[in-house]
């Protein structure tokens, strides 16, 4: 099970954010990004929103209908294990 720790963020000088996507073997990922401008950024917190299997934003599942905002890096974790478990 992948969690926090397996992301790889890059930094996005373009936009400022600190952004990470990883890929799931049920075709399923995820887009983790932190900056001063996504929900939780200046509090040092992230911003998750899943990805369908074109890499494209999906809200069209259980997990959540929106952008996850405000989230540790336990939130992330256990978000990413639902993702995971579509």
């Amino acid at each position: 099970m992948k969690t926090f720790n397996d992301l790889e963020f890059k930094q996005d000088m373009l936009r400022g954010l600190n952004a990470a996507r990883i890929k799931f073997d049920n075709g399923y990922g995820a887009s983790v990004v932190i900056g001063p401008y996504t929900y939780g950024g200046r509090d040092g917190l992230y911003e998750l929103a899943v990805l369908d299997s074109n890499d494209d934003l999906t809200y069209e599942t259980p997990v959540t209908s929106d952008v996850e905002g405000y989230l540790s890096e336990d939130d992330v974790t256990r978000l990413l294990e639902q993702i995971q478990n579509l």
